[in-house]
């Protein structure tokens, strides 16, 4: 469940240079800040309240900020807060929007339950005394918030989705980078998907294109001249076009590709160049690393 209050606050994050997010301890303030600095924001937790003045003033905001200001802090108040608030509205140079993560007390005890986690407002107490003890602190400030999510029935997934639904409207960009390496070398690691290119046409075996490279039209050209390129690489193309939605749909932020062949200089960075140009000229965020050319390390 996802309250607004009021609806008109809800922008993108190039109209909300500054975000301030608080909340109950295990209501998912990590998890958002975490949303919002994939999406652009510099983000900032634990920050004492003394100095959230002091960092706008000195820094100022010239590209989004999401704040984390958390109840444990030891110079936290409900007044403190609320003051926060009050100077950078009188202030009124700086557009801000306060955004308060709520859950249903049963649940933040079922979510201490379950990490077996001391609540930080009543250490040496039980859980529910925690709870309560922080749902009375923070009441009032979440009267003051420009908005509020419930993060009750929300999974990590689903809050960062909500996140991107109201600070990105028009969705963010999924990283994509696409490498080539040689077979001799090993796979590269952490790397999303590999596609093993050694079937292709080896230009090495061509005088003229050996001391080439994949970067090299002449050398694409000749990989280009073997009649199964054309199938692999349409197959290629449609499985990242069906890939990044979904990865992007299931929080990913950056997809990475491999081609390899057994040199890695001439077929992988072929296709590496070739698959980073089709999907770059369709508006696909794209970065390119050829691992074993020298002028590229």
């Amino acid at each position: 469940m996802t309250i607004i209050h009021p609806p008109e606050v809800v922008k993108n994050s190039s109209e909300t240079p500054l975000m301030l997010i608080t909340g109950p301890s295990g209501a998912g303030r990590t998890t958002a800040l975490n949303a919002l600095e994939d999406l652009g924001y510099e983000a900032i937790d634990n920050l004492p309240l003394r100095l959230v003045s002091a960092l706008v003033e000195t820094a100022g905001v010239d590209r989004p900020m999401a704040l984390g200001l958390d109840p444990r802090n030891r110079d936290f108040s409900t007044s403190a807060l609320l003051d926060v608030i009050d100077k950078l509205a009188l202030k009124g140079e700086i557009a801000f929007t306060v955004l308060y993560l709520d859950t249903d007390p049963e649940v933040l005890l079922r979510r201490y339950s379950e990490t077996r986690r001391r609540h930080p407002m009543a250490p040496a107490e039980s859980p529910e005394v925690g709870v309560r003890r922080e749902m009375g602190l923070m009441h009032d400030i979440r009267e003051r918030a420009d908005m509020v999510i419930d993060t009750s029935e929300l999974n990590v997934h689903q809050l960062k989705a909500e996140i991107e639904r109201f600070f990105a409207p028009k969705g963010y960009d999924l990283g994509l980078s696409v490498h080539s390496f040689s077979y001799k070398r090993g796979v590269p690691r952490n790397v999303d998907m590999v596609f093993d290119c050694r079937f292709l046409a080896n230009p090495y075996w061509v005088k003229d294109l050996r001391s080439l490279d994949g970067r090299d039209k002449k050398v694409q050209d000749y990989v280009f001249t073997d009649e199964r390129f054309e199938v692999f690489f349409e197959k290629v193309v449609d499985l990242m076009q069906m890939l990044l939605p979904a990865y992007r749909d299931e929080g990913k932020t950056h997809v990475s590709v491999a081609f390899g062949c057994t040199g890695g200089q001439h077929r992988s960075v072929t296709l590496a160049e070739t698959l980073a140009k089709t999907l770059a000229d369709s508006g696909q965020a794209v970065s390119i690393r050829h691992r074993e050319l020298r002028s590229q390390q």
